[in-house]
């Protein structure tokens, strides 16, 4: 079945999707992303809806096709016959574990900020991924009154359950590197990246959400979420790897890996070296 094939009206169609679908550049990115699909539009009664919320919401079903791509390229079988979890796995050497797919998005009627405070943005990713995690977990558990929990599965109990997470929730979340995850899973607060404590980084065992409600981070370093055998993270699983699989010719962005005045280097010195960073 076509992703591409348009099935809802222009208006209720995601900005993404309509930018990819329609605009004559990405032609040769359209069967890659097709590709990712392999074997996941097959799950019966799945695919028509699959569909609608890939043109319609866009970034979880992305995220599901790169992890389905992902799991293809590591060697990794998945059993599209079985509608829950997103992923049930078969790995190298016969090893079954089990992925459930989120990602930490944001209503199609939020307003995006014009500026905030970098501390704002990270305590706000952080609650977002803990709070995404702990529903996942939640159906896992049956908490809420779900009929089936995970944990009643055949085919998950006795294996690991892997959550595989990803920030969309502004458009800049995935300038957050590893950082806010590194909070989330093992309360490692950012490291300092000027003065003397370059480098250090604290502990920190909660957040507050704007009500000043506490919220523990750190949550393998806890017997709470202990089903949670691992988290799969990335703010590279996007678009952007498509882009570059089809090998059309795009403007590449580096990282910026030093800053400095050239009119305060003098001519010959070492800072002028290639990876050399002050």
């Amino acid at each position: 079945m076509d992703l591409f094939e348009p099935r809802l009206p222009e208006a209720k169609l995601h900005d993404a999707f309509r930018l990819i679908r329609f605009d004559p550049d990405y032609a040769k990115v359209l069967p890659v992303i097709q590709n990712w699909a392999t074997g996941l539009l097959d799950r019966k009664g799945e695919s028509q809806k699959f569909i609608k919320e890939f043109q319609s919401t866009f970034n979880s079903s992305m995220w599901e096709l790169y992890l389905n791509r992902a799991m293809s390229d590591l060697g990794c079988s998945v059993d599209y016959s079985k509608s829950a979890p997103d992923f049930v796995v078969r790995g190298p050497g016969n090893y079954e574990f089990n992925i459930e797919a989120v990602i930490s998005d944001q209503p199609p009627t939020t307003v995006q900020q014009k500026t905030f405070s970098e501390q704002d943005f990270k305590v706000r990713g952080a609650l977002k991924l803990v709070g995404k995690i702990r529903d996942k977990l939640n159906l896992y558990r049956g908490i809420n009154g779900k009929k089936h929990p995970y944990s009643s599965l055949s085919h998950v109990r006795g294996r690991p359950f892997v959550i595989a997470v990803a920030p969309f929730d502004s458009n800049i979340s995935l300038f957050q590197n590893n950082e806010l995850i590194n909070l989330v899973l093992f309360g490692m607060a950012p490291p300092e990246l000027v003065g003397p404590d370059h480098g250090k980084q604290d502990k920190l065992g909660s957040l507050l959400t704007p009500s000043g409600s506490p919220v523990e981070m750190g949550i393998f370093t806890k017997d709470f979420f202990k089903e949670i055998s691992a988290v799969f993270f990335s703010t590279v699983g996007t678009f952007g790897k498509a882009v570059v699989e089809s090998q059309i010719e795009r403007l590449v962005r580096s990282t910026r890996y030093r800053v400095m005045d050239k009119d305060k280097v003098e001519l010959g010195s070492m800072l002028w070296q290639v990876v050399t960073c002050h």
